[in-house]
């Protein structure tokens, strides 16, 4: 197969600055309501793109589990290479790709560590398994087999036997808090409608971007 040969003419919809919300959250959240209603597998998967302290970007993906005017939040072990990137260097970006909407949505920011109470909260609304998995896993360190894994985990089956898990201290909450905002819509020929919002002091400011 040829890969530059390969592409996809968009044209289910069209994006306007002058049809967008005034605010970015209201946009994101009107985008979120038809993402989920048109019952895409993972919607709330987003690229985390990261910065380490060499200047080399990272990226991966992770799921977003709340938004509002705060901004966007996301679960990690703070031990992770993502954790340890974003205490070094706070600035980061999320991306969505809604192929089946045709759109994208980019996000950047700065990142803040959530309360210890909204961690707790959403640490013990797992399952199980997955609290178990969190405190288990010594993410993104070398480790020698998965039995390393099995093993610890079935020792806090039995140190926990009850199910009540504490919250480790090492994982939990980022909020991106953010400062741009970009709604990008596929259109005919790659002429793409890409409307950014960019935060001004207190309000936004909606600009159109070449595609």
């Amino acid at each position: 197969m040829n890969i530059s040969s390969i592409r996809k003419d968009y044209q289910l919809q069209s994006l306007s600055e002058n049809e967008v919300a005034k605010n970015p959250f209201d946009q994101f959240a009107h985008w979120w309501k038809e993402a989920i209603n048109s019952e895409i597998d993972e919607v709330n998967a987003m690229t985390l793109a990261t910065v380490n302290k060499e200047g080399r970007p990272n990226a991966r993906i992770v799921l977003l589990k709340d938004f509002n005017e705060k901004g966007f939040v996301f679960y990690t072990n703070y031990q992770s290479d993502k954790g340890m990137q974003l205490m070094q260097n706070p600035f980061a970006s999320l991306v969505f790709f809604w192929k089946e909407l045709e759109r994208q949505v980019r996000i950047e920011g700065k990142c803040m560590k959530v309360e210890a109470r909204e961690s707790d909260e959403y640490f013990h609304s797992r399952p199980l398994g997955s609290q178990i998995g969190a405190c288990a896993s010594p993410q993104s360190q070398i480790i020698s087999d998965r039995s390393i894994l099995t093993e610890k985990a079935s020792e806090l089956e039995k140190l926990y036997p009850d199910g009540n898990i504490p919250r480790p201290d090492h994982w939990g909450g980022f909020r991106l808090i953010p400062d741009t905002i970009e709604f990008w819509q596929g259109r005919r020929s790659r002429l793409h409608d890409r409307i950014k919002y960019l935060k001004d002091g207190d309000t936004w400011r909606i600009v159109r971007l070449a595609p």
